[in-house]
Formats: C-alpha cells, sequence, structure tokens
C-alpha cells in the first residue's frame, strides 16, 4: 500500500522503501516502551507517511487514542485509507502544527519533523502538566539540545535508538519557554530610540 501511494504522492524517499521495515515500522516501534502505562491520549506531530502515528496507533490500539496531524491533504487522505483499512483507534487531522487543537494529550510525538527548537514550540500547543515529548533525533542531536536551550528549560532523557546507531529517542519530560536576554548592544541602542 505504501508503495502504490509513494508512487503517487511521494510520502516517503524512494530509496529507503526498499528497508521500510527497519527505518521506518521498527524505528517508530521503539517509542511504545517509552509511553507511560498511564497514558490514555497521544499526538504525532507532523505525520507524514504515519511514522511513527500509525505504528503506535497499530501498537497501543486497546489503550491510547491516537491523533494524527499532517498540513497536507494527500498525505492525510493516505493516513486515512490505513487507518481504516487496519481499523486503527485514531483520528486524523488535517491542518497545519502550528493552529493547534483544543484538545491536550498526555504523549506528544514526532519524527523527522523539524528541529528541536521548533519541535517545543509545536509542542506547548499540546501539552498539559504530566505531558511527554517522545521525538526521535539523528546524529544533530547536542546540536538541536544547544540551540533548544537557548530559548527552551528543558528536562529530558536520551534513549538511543534501537535501530540507528546514529540516532535517539529523545524523551522530554519537561519544558518552558524562557526569554532570551537582549544582548549588550541591542539593550544599548533600545535605550537611545526611548
Amino acid at each position: 500500500m505504501l508503495e502504490d501511494w509513494n508512487a503517487r504522492h511521494n510520502l516517503v524517499s524512494r530509496s529507503s522503501l526498499e528497508d521500510v521495515w527497519r527505518r521506518h515500522v521498527l524505528d517508530s516501534a521503539q517509542l511504545v516502551r517509552h509511553v507511560p502505562s498511564s497514558a490514555a491520549t497521544l499526538i504525532d506531530l507532523g505525520s507524514g507517511a504515519g511514522f511513527p502515528g500509525l505504528v503506535l496507533a497499530e501498537l497501543l490500539r486497546e489503550r491510547v487514542r491516537v491523533t494524527l496531524v499532517e498540513a497536507t491533504r494527500k498525505k492525510c487522505e493516505f493516513l486515512k485509507t490505513v487507518a481504516a483499512r487496519l481499523e486503527l483507534n485514531c483520528e486524523i487531522r488535517n491542518r497545519r502544527i502550528e493552529d493547534g487543537l483544543p484538545e491536550r494529550f498526555d504523549v506528544i510525538t514526532a519524527r523527522a519533523c523539524a528541529p528541536l527548537s521548533r519541535l517545543l514550540g509545536y509542542a506547548q500547543h499540546f501539552s498539559a502538566p504530566g505531558t511527554i515529548a517522545l521525538f526521535l533525533k539523528g546524529q544533530n542531536l547536542a546540536v538541536e539540545l544547544t540551540e533548544a536551550r537557548k530559548c527552551w528549560k528543558i528536562g529530558a532523557l536520551e534513549h538511543p535508538s534501537r535501530t540507528d546507531p546514529l540516532g535517539t529517542v529523545l524523551e522530554v519530560v519537561e519544558f518552558h519557554h524562557v526569554q532570551k536576554a537582549a544582548s549588550p548592544r541591542r539593550r544599548q541602542s533600545e535605550g537611545r530610540r526611548r
């Protein structure tokens, strides 16, 4: 099904189709062990071809309601087709992540969506006290964390990926936006304008 839709809508890179099981399915499935047993709701941001959202909806179908958010209509059509065929306990929302939703979620996931600082900005629209975020990140995680910490207070655990030797499952247990201090030069120029 993925191959058929991918030929028309470019859901994943053609080179990754050859290794779809390890590269996409197993990579997504490794998040299950980090989802708290108390979690009842999960949102996947920028779901694309459904990784990790559809995989988690299948594996957690008995206990977690999964919402997938994707801005591209054609990708949403694919997600809805797969969800219906597999009778998954999930909802697909065709909208931009930045627009948020009125609901709050226990778990937030994302894979290949955006740099960490931007992801945290998106995630704040869907989080409540106790929400955790599970982000599949690649070899640039240290750089992304350094950048994100310039404007976010982050409490996180790093778990080695089980499918990618350079990857990490970043489990964010707390994040708060903090004001970035103005540089001395900026403060001086603002003082002159008054």
